[in-house]
């Protein structure tokens, strides 16, 4: 996995908690590690100067102020395949990293046609229009209509009620995970994603505990997983002290503009001579250009 130059640990009994997590806005750059490969298609920290910058995109993309008892008009054919899916994310995709190309080379008129066009894209494209009618409806507490909204989402692109965070508790060990999108690393045009993601570990019991291993499941917009073991995290095996926390960033590209992952850390407690090691889930999160209107953590 790609590991980014972030990773903080946290008291919890301390009134100066830090709280660092990826920016919600575009325009502010993450410093990237040198990195080593440890499997097929991730990398992980290698421990070395820090490397180039890259611009992050939020997750959070739904715009759009429509009626609040609006219904989408629906393509023709409801159970369109994945491939359509990750088509759409493609132009999607594209579209962005093109204004954004537009803007820094100061073609300012071009930059505004094709903002135009993305807001008439994100406007017309099922999975973005369904996700604000939902939310709509819930603010207005049409939860019929919401339930109705949902379940078509769920035939046309199932993969996309994912959310792009996840949050799980294992024997006291809590496991929060927040992707985003990394546009300025993305080559959309060559099938090339790049999705940061950030980890929050968080030891709720009373016993100390370390990681030792981490295990992966990647899956992308086509369906084919792999699977990746490595030693501790980022290079390191950290010791997490009850009531205190560890947390790192780290990326995984695709070849898809969608997909997911989870996995597991193993883990021991240290207070005990030959204590077994134990698994802490990694809840399923989404890998998405799309992201989704989640806050990060």
């Amino acid at each position: 996995m790609h590991s980014l130059s972030l990773k903080v640990f946290t008291d919890l009994n301390s009134a100066g908690t830090r709280r660092s997590c990826f920016p919600a806005q575009v325009g502010r750059g993450l410093v990237v590690d040198q990195r080593r490969r440890v499997g097929s298609g991730c990398w992980d920290h290698g421990g070395g100067a820090a490397g180039r910058k890259c611009w992050v995109v939020s997750c959070a993309v739904d715009g759009g102020n429509g009626g609040g008892g609006e219904r989408p008009s629906l393509d023709p054919n409801p159970t369109q395949n994945q491939s359509s899916f990750l088509s759409r994310s493609q132009t999607y995709a594209m579209l962005k990293q093109q204004m954004e190309v537009a803007a820094k080379s100061e073609d300012y008129k071009e930059a505004a046609r094709i903002r135009d066009s993305l807001k008439i894209f994100e406007e017309e494209e099922p999975v973005l229009r369904f996700r604000r009618l939902i939310k709509e409806a819930v603010a207005d507490e049409r939860f019929e209509d919401a339930a109705r909204y949902r379940d078509e989402l769920k035939e046309i692109a199932p993969h996309s009620l994912l959310k792009c965070s996840s949050d799980a508790t294992t024997l006291g060990i809590r496991v929060q995970v927040r992707s985003v999108y990394i546009e300025g690393r993305s080559l959309p045009s060559r099938g090339q994603y790049f999705f940061a993601y950030r980890i929050r570990i968080t030891n709720n019991s009373d016993r100390p505990v370390q990681l030792l291993r981490r295990h992966w499941i990647i899956t992308d917009g086509n369906g084919k997983t792999e699977n990746v073991w490595g030693i501790g995290v980022i290079g390191e095996q950290p010791v997490i002290l009850p009531r205190a926390g560890f947390e790192y960033s780290s990326a995984c590209p695709l070849s898809t503009p969608s997909g997911r992952m989870e996995g597991d850390f193993e883990m021991k407690h240290i207070d005990r001579v030959g204590s077994p090691s134990f698994n802490v889930a990694i809840a399923p999160f989404s890998l998405s250009t799309l992201g989704d209107d989640a806050d990060i953590f």
